[in-house]
């Protein structure tokens, strides 16, 4: 099934994405801790993170030509935060260092025998993005704007630009925020998690709440990601299901694999792919970045994807 929308052929970049960054902490246990125990971990270690920072990660390492606009604390965290991007050759000329601010953190702890994660995290509010702050010319520069929609408002801004500009907008997307609402008949691509169209229309059917958000909202293509069931698109009344494929070696950690989802995903229209094909190329890259610890350690290269591809049926 053919995306239905036609992405821009010649921009400065191929994806730019305005959203989070943070830096994680890492921690694993041999099982979630039970209430008021001690439990000696198995392992730690610190990473840079952040939905769109780490999207935009991955679609570099992909081969693809992408740009960052988003605000790092002026801390320790903020500075590795920033030079992580740097490194991996993403456009940072829009990213913004708030003095006296501190990067968004979170401490995750990881079950052992599954990978799976919980996070508490924490946001410098001097970090947010009032609307009349979006920085302004960056969204056409891309043939796709990706956003995570923490600062609602601002976004709102930037899928405006990007309309006028014939940008397709896509959206990574994980609970209500206030002036979401506006935002939601801007998105073209909206792949949310698991939990976000319960929360938004009050169903708990899976397929009934992505028919719900379609017809509310117009978005070309509506989806979500869902752990170990993999992932399920809604478009042209029809449904496209993938399940999740296996991580080499075992999975030691999702955390990230929503946004490695994401940068799959977006590789896929990029190269014009069809609507199937690109979310097999998501749910790859996200089995891949499970290999390992963080959120960006794991992400594959164009070359380690479709040698992993080739050994899927």
């Amino acid at each position: 099934m053919r995306f239905p929308l036609a992405l821009p052929e010649r921009r400065e970049f191929d994806c730019v994405g305005f959203g989070l960054n943070a830096f994680d902490h890492l921690i694993v246990a041999p099982q979630y801790p039970t209430f008021d125990t001690k439990t000696r971990f198995v392992a730690y270690a610190q990473s840079a993170g952040g939905q769109t920072a780490s999207t935009m990660v991955g679609l570099q390492r992909l081969g693809m030509r992408t740009a960052y606009a988003g605000r790092f604390g002026s801390d320790e965290e903020g500075r590795k935060g920033l030079q992580s991007l740097i490194e991996e050759g993403i456009n940072v000329d829009r990213a913004e260092i708030v003095q006296g601010a501190r990067t968004q953190i979170a401490f995750i702890i990881i079950d052992a025998r599954t990978g799976e994660r919980t996070i508490l995290w924490d946001r410098d509010e001097r970090l947010a993005y009032a609307e009349w702050e979006a920085p302004t010319g960056f969204a056409e520069r891309g043939r796709i704007l990706h956003m995570d929609a923490h600062d609602p408002l601002a976004c709102v801004q930037m899928a405006r630009e990007a309309r006028r500009a014939a940008t397709v907008v896509s959206a990574d997307i994980d609970n209500i925020y206030d002036g979401l609402l506006h935002l939601l008949p801007l998105i073209d691509v909206l792949i949310s998690s698991a939990e976000f169209p319960r929360r938004l229309t009050g169903l708990t059917d899976e397929r009934a709440a992505l028919m719900e958000i379609k017809a509310r909202y117009g978005c070309a293509v509506v989806g979500m990601t869902r752990g170990t069931r993999g992932a399920l698109l809604y478009h042209e009344s029809l449904f496209i299901e993938m399940a999740a494929l296996p991580v080499p070696g075992g999975c030691r950690d999702t955390t990230g694999a929503g946004d490695a989802f994401h940068a799959g995903f977006l590789y896929g229209l990029l190269q014009g792919e069809e609507l199937e094909t690109c979310l097999k190329m998501g749910c790859a890259v996200a089995a891949l970045k499970c290999r390992s610890l963080g959120a960006r350690q794991a992400l594959p290269t164009r070359a380690e994807l479709e040698e992993y591809l080739r050994t899927m049926p």
